[in-house]
This record gives C-alpha cells, sequence and structure tokens, in this order.
C-alpha cells in the first residue's frame, strides 16, 4: 500500500502521548514508533488487483437460491392446495444439508458438492409438491366418489321404500273397495230379500183385505182443508161411485155400529179383530147389524149420498184401538197390500 513521506521525526516526549488513542488505560512500549498518517487522494484511490470476489457460476448460490424459493413456494402452495382440498395435514417436506454459508461465499469457485445439492433441492421439492398434489387430487376424487355412491345408494334404499310402501297401499286401497263391494252387494242383496219378503207378506194379506168397492174416483184425501168439513180438515177418503154401489167388508170383524150418525148420514162400523175400527159412512143402504160377524168381501152396504154430502160417494175412515181421531185411510190400505 503507498504512503505519504515520513513527516520529520518529533521529539520523543512520552508524557504529550494520549493514553486513549488505543483504547488502552495506558501507554504501550511494545507498539514500537507512532506515525501520523496524513490520507491524500493517491493515498485513498481503490487498489486494484489485489482482492476478488468469486463469480456466481452455473449451479451456484444465486441460481440455487432461485430453485429453492420456487420449490418451497410451489411446495409450501402445494401443501395449502392439500390442506383445503382434503383437510388433511400440510405435506411435510424434507430439506437437504446445505453447505455453510462460507463456502458458498469465497474467493474460490463453489464445490460441487454444494451446487449439486442446491441444484436437486428445487428439483425434488417439486418432485415431492407433485406426489403431494397428486395424492391430494386422488384422495378428493376417492372422497368425491364416495358420496356419488353414497348418495346413489340412499336413492335406491328410498326408491325401494316408497315402491314398497305404494305396493302395500295399492294392496290396502283394493281390500278395503273390496270390502266396499262385498258390502254394497250384501246391503243390495239384502235390500232386495226384504222387499221380496214384503211383497209377499203384503199377497197374503191381501188375500185377507180388499178394498171396500169398486168402479170409483178418490174425489178426496185425508187431511185436506177446507169449509166443507165441520173441523176444517177432511178426516177420511172419499170414493166417489153412484149410488148403489156395492160396500164390501175390507177385512174379517164384527159390526158395532149400524144406523143414522147425522152429518155421516148412514153409517157402518166394523171392528177388527186388532181393535182397529173402519167407518162406512154416507151410505144408501145398510145390509148389516150390530153384533153380527163378517168376512172379507162380504157385502155391508150401498153407496149412497145421505148426510153432508155434494154427491154419491162412500167416505171411510180408519181409527186404530177406537181413537176418535183418525188415520190416514189410503196409507193404512197400503200397509194391507191395497193400492186404492
Amino acid at each position: 500500500m503507498a504512503s505519504n513521506p515520513s513527516a520529520p521525526e518529533a521529539p520523543y516526549a512520552p508524557s504529550q502521548r494520549s493514553t486513549e488513542i488505543f483504547g488502552y488505560g495506558d501507554y504501550r512500549a511494545d507498539e514500537g514508533s507512532w506515525e501520523e498518517w496524513n490520507p491524500t487522494a493517491e493515498s485513498v484511490r481503490p487498489v486494484r488487483g489485489k482482492h476478488r470476489v468469486a463469480k456466481q457460476r452455473g449451479g451456484g448460490f444465486a441460481r440455487s437460491s432461485t430453485v429453492l424459493g420456487v420449490g418451497v413456494i410451489a411446495a409450501v402452495s402445494a401443501g395449502g392446495m392439500a390442506s383445503a382440498n382434503t383437510g388433511k395435514a400440510p405435506v411435510s417436506i424434507s430439506i437437504p444439508d446445505l453447505p455453510n454459508v462460507g463456502s458458498l461465499i469465497s474467493d474460490d469457485d463453489p464445490a460441487p458438492e454444494a451446487a449439486s445439492a442446491l441444484a436437486g433441492f428445487g428439483s425434488e421439492a417439486a418432485v415431492d409438491t407433485d406426489e403431494s398434489a397428486a395424492d391430494a387430487g386422488e384422495a378428493l376424487r376417492s372422497r368425491i366418489m364416495a358420496q356419488v355412491e353414497s348418495q346413489h345408494t340412499q336413492y335406491e334404499v328410498k326408491a325401494a321404500a316408497a315402491a314398497k310402501k305404494a305396493e302395500a297401499d295399492a294392496v290396502v286401497k283394493a281390500e278395503k273397495e273390496a270390502q266396499a263391494k262385498a258390502a254394497a252387494a250384501k246391503k243390495k242383496a239384502a235390500e232386495e230379500a226384504a222387499e221380496k219378503a214384503e211383497a209377499a207378506r203384503l199377497a197374503e194379506l191381501a188375500k185377507q183385505f180388499t178394498l171396500p168397492t169398486s168402479s170409483y174416483t178418490i174425489t178426496s184425501t185425508f187431511g185436506q182443508a177446507g169449509s166443507l168439513w165441520s173441523s176444517g180438515y177432511h178426516t177420511g177418503l172419499d170414493f166417489a161411485a153412484p149410488t148403489g154401489t156395492l160396500i164390501k167388508a175390507v177385512h174379517s170383524g164384527t159390526v158395532t155400529e149400524a144406523g143414522w150418525a147425522g152429518s155421516y148420514g148412514y153409517r157402518t162400523i166394523l171392528t177388527l179383530d186388532d181393535g182397529t175400527e173402519l167407518w162406512f159412512c154416507h151410505q144408501s143402504s145398510i145390509n148389516v147389524s150390530v153384533g153380527q160377524k163378517v168376512s172379507t168381501g162380504e157385502v155391508i152396504g150401498r153407496v149412497g149420498a145421505t148426510g153432508n154430502v155434494t154427491g154419491a160417494h162412500l167416505h171411510l175412515e180408519v181409527h186404530p184401538d177406537g181413537n176418535p181421531t183418525g188415520i190416514d185411510p189410503a196409507a193404512w190400505l197400503r200397509s194391507k197390500g191395497l193400492n186404492p
């Protein structure tokens, strides 16, 4: 190193030297002679050719650092992606031992071993990252396929249950319909049987009962209102027929009254065995007497216009158990199999 020319030596005066120059507590005699250095432009000019810095060569620290950074970023990204997609723990990445920094920064070329280690680190990390990403993708695919299979199985189970339930409902519905049809058929058969039985009963009764006259016309019915009747309504059933038309006993019984009855004209009362009284009114003549027993169809009188009348007709009343209030003679006759 260049230096300025030596300055004239100053007189030796140990007491004038500072004890703080080199940071020691007192003066050191073994340091040798002391010179004052005044730097100049020449003295501070950079010295060239004395020192050199090792160049960065292929496979060196810079390139290896880049590969290392890319590998680490790829590994971290792949690990994060796998964690986010699969929910598993991040993939561990093994980092090979690196050479010390001193061997990387030196005046000489970097050691081949360090360059190989750094060059291979990025590729190993990339391979591990690719394998981890592939494993994560395969695991995600497996989970998706498992979920699809599970959902498909659940759908098949539900469909089978629904089909089974529909089949059971159809069977129950068919059974109910069959039972309803059977019940309806049974009811209809019972009704038909009852109708036939009633018809047979009425036919048998019809042999025991008969209408009171023939060649007639119904002119007034039971309950008909009007001023022609003292009660305000008609109390019997009128059979209009020519005077002298025969009047017959509706059923077998005993004559309990025969004679004049005021507004009823000539009247005959026939009492049946069950206590029902039949009144035959407005007769022109009476052919029976009180206490006489008559049979069904026997002549008891003739149609006339006696009493309170407007024309020749037979006025018939029905009084169950001799009750003064009568019932509808047409309904009573129908109950005996007769149709007036």
